[in-house]
């Protein structure tokens, strides 16, 4: 657990343990951190607040690391009610604080709270803009849509703290963090700002002008050193929509099991021609979070479905309409479809994924009918043969 990252920047931030679904879909097994600091210097700048479900923890350890003193600011940098659920009261805790945030989010305080009581207290920033604690500095730095349109991030330049918003957080707790950043920030970045690949570039090309040492974002570790260097690598990677490993997803939605047998016997065949890394995954079974991760991973897309009520099986088109709205592009297909008397399921998933920006359909299309028979292996073969051909 985070105490303090330096002797005038302290964490006041929570772990949430019991939450069940972040964001009401995404599964947390090893919880939540909602990250908030307070910067202590002659002027005091609490950096953000928690959700609502953590109120009466982040209010004491507000309480402790203030030792008496009263706040001069709230830095509110993201409106998501997992950070400012408890902006609203704050401010009416501490009459003399100043709210400090974008143009956008004054126009999205009153979605949240009732802020006629406070609104002669908000102080309004943008691009360029500065705000001196006394040793400490914090620049201001446009961010938006990464992952809301009022996102900005604050630049300590003192210390050469990069306060990040939600960009490089990761689901987990951090009582249960483990030295594997990646596994859960990659799930957590496409998953949730996977559709804003330009606007994350852009970001990052402004950080590049910044000496940064140290990144805090608001949820997550902090990061330093090589881990920094490492997560701004892949946050590159993945906001170019590019390949991280070389790879194949065969997602397959099945009825009965007899398209999930087609979908084992083509990763077999798979990895018998060679193929290194082969990822099988059940769209009605396992966790769409972690299968939107891999097809992010991976260079090559595998869709095996059943045909139903002339289209296609539920879990199939959950999985590439979740593609189609976070900006999926630059990946290779191939389909196997399944059916009993009018196969129409390659059909829809032809048209879901030629909406999908330079998305290549590999042929020829594999078509079941009821189950896999010898007759349709050597089509099978040529369809493996097709995606290890690049």
């Amino acid at each position: 657990m985070i105490n303090e990252v330096s002797r005038d920047i302290r964490y006041i931030g929570v772990d949430d343990l019991d939450i069940d679904l972040f964001e009401s879909q995404y599964i947390v097994p090893e919880g939540m951190s909602y990250n908030s600091w307070v910067i202590v210097d002659e002027k005091i700048a609490i950096m953000d607040t928690a959700d609502k479900r953590k109120e009466a923890e982040w209010k004491q350890n507000l309480f402790n690391e203030l030792n008496g003193r009263t706040p001069d600011y709230l830095v509110c940098q993201h409106m998501e009610p997992d950070h400012s659920a408890l902006v609203g009261k704050t401010m009416m805790q501490y009459p003399t604080l100043t709210l400090v945030c974008s143009a956008q989010t004054v126009k999205m305080l009153g979605y949240y709270f009732d802020h006629a009581a406070f609104a002669d207290r908000i102080m309004v920033v943008k691009e360029g803009d500065t705000l001196s604690l006394g040793k400490h500095t914090l620049n201001f730095i446009a961010a938006p849509m990464v992952h809301w349109p009022e996102v900005i991030m604050s630049y300590e330049s003192t210390e050469k703290i990069l306060f990040a918003a939600d960009g490089f957080g990761k689901f987990g707790a951090l009582c249960n963090e483990t030295d594997d950043w990646a596994c859960e920030a990659r799930r957590y970045y496409f998953n949730i700002c996977g559709k804003y690949g330009m606007q994350v570039q852009n970001v990052l090309k402004k950080a590049a002008s910044l000496d940064i040492q140290t990144i805090m974002p608001l949820h997550g570790p902090v990061l330093q050193g090589e881990a920094l260097a490492e997560a701004v690598r892949l946050y590159d990677l993945w906001s170019r929509y590019e390949p991280e490993s070389e790879g194949i997803l065969i997602a397959y939605a099945s009825i009965h099991g007899n398209t999930s047998h087609a979908a084992q016997c083509l990763a077999d065949i798979l990895r018998e021609k060679g193929a290194k890394k082969v990822v099988v995954s059940d769209l009605s079974r396992d966790d769409m979070a972690e299968i939107i991760e891999d097809a992010f991973r991976y260079p090559n897309i595998i869709c095996c479905a059943s045909s139903y009520d002339a289209g296609v099986f539920p879990p199939m088109h959950d999985f590439l309409h979740h593609l189609q709205i976070k900006n999926f592009q630059r990946r290779r297909f191939a389909l196997v479809e399944n059916g009993s008397w009018a196969p129409t399921a390659a059909k829809v998933m032809r048209q879901m994924i030629e909406s999908m920006k330079q998305c290549q359909i590999v042929e020829p299309t594999l078509t079941i009918w009821g189950k896999l028979k010898d007759s349709d292996k050597p089509t099978m073969e040529a369809l493996a043969d097709a995606i290890l051909a690049e």
